[in-house]
């Protein structure tokens, strides 16, 4: 995290699942003061306002795929933003569902390719999203963004994948919702998973110090993508995934905290964030202060905040 330049980048994608909310999220984190917060730690910020993508006007039948053509579409526009993003600074990807990592994540990679160096992925999610178009119970293709950008088979119609990145230089963190087919493709590919049991033994911090290690050593980047149902709903309701049993408050800023001193985060995705399951703004505080954590913020900073 060497650049001083942050590229804001909204994407009111709302068509990777059929509860409609997330379109509201990029604005919703622009009025929790993210510009503002990054400003105060010393980063410069450039918002290039919201992508005009697709919205979808109908629903798939029953047992269909939702919105694909949408999601398609989104896709190849956010790889390319995504790609000339990384050229420019730090892009932060305020979504939106999760749909856009399709985009994002493979955008982000075709960069690191062009600079000879790998990308790993750290998915802070209570699901790890490794379904197909094919394989996909529910139709909504929020779950199937790491089975895209690893190259995997069934995205017939998607932009193909420029960089592929191994199922290995991925990391899930906070893992509690996984479909049976999800655990053993997990467990075949290489990939490291850290579910809340692991994370109850052990903690938070010795799985993601053995992580970070495994990027550094490679030279890698490292792009990040926070769903809001990695944390426990109790204190972050909005959205629409909610899975109990998240990461606490402390666990949450404790991985931002240490990302940051890693100095290996790139890029980062901001998803899921359902406003309209708000509770008068806290999730997107919470998020806000969350992403403060990653650029410097120290936890003895962190502000009183005072409600008269």
């Amino acid at each position: 995290m060497s650049t001083q330049n942050c590229i804001l980048i909204g994407v009111g994608m709302d068509c990777g699942k059929r509860r409609r909310g997330c379109v509201m999220g990029p604005d919703a984190y622009r009025t929790a003061g993210l510009g503002e917060t990054l400003a105060e730690l010393g980063w410069q910020n450039e918002d290039r306002g919201n992508l005009p993508g697709p919205v979808w006007v109908a629903d798939a039948a029953p047992g269909k795929v939702h919105a694909l053509d949408e999601t398609i579409a989104w896709t190849q526009m956010l790889a390319e933003a995504a790609e000339t993003a990384m050229g420019d600074g730090f892009p932060i990807f305020m979504g939106g569902d999760h749909a856009l990592s399709l985009g994002t994540v493979a955008g982000v990679a075709a960069h690191a390719a062009d600079q000879a160096r790998p990308l790993f992925v750290l998915w802070l999610d209570a699901h790890p999203d490794i379904n197909t178009p094919k394989t996909t119970a529910s139709g909504n293709l929020h779950g199937t963004p790491i089975a895209y950008v690893t190259g995997q088979d069934g995205f017939e119609g998607f932009p193909v994948v420029k960089a592929p990145v191994p199922t290995e230089n991925v990391c899930f963190i906070g893992l509690r919702s996984v479909d049976a087919p999800e655990s053993e493709f997990i467990t075949q590919s290489g990939m490291t998973a850290i579910d809340m049991r692991q994370i109850d033994e052990r903690g938070i911090a010795a799985p993601l110090k053995e992580f970070l290690k495994k990027v550094k050593d490679a030279g890698g980047m490292l792009h990040v993508s926070l769903d809001v149902d990695f944390l426990e709903p109790a204190i972050a309701p909005a959205v629409g995934t909610t899975v109990p049993g998240g990461a606490t408050f402390r666990e949450a800023h404790l991985v931002m905290e240490m990302l940051h001193d890693s100095g290996l985060v790139t890029s980062l995705d901001l998803v899921e964030l359902n406003p309209f399951l708000d509770d008068r703004g806290r999730t997107a505080r919470l998020m806000v202060d969350l992403t403060a954590s990653l650029f410097g913020r120290r936890v003895f900073d962190r502000p009183t905040h005072s409600y008269t």
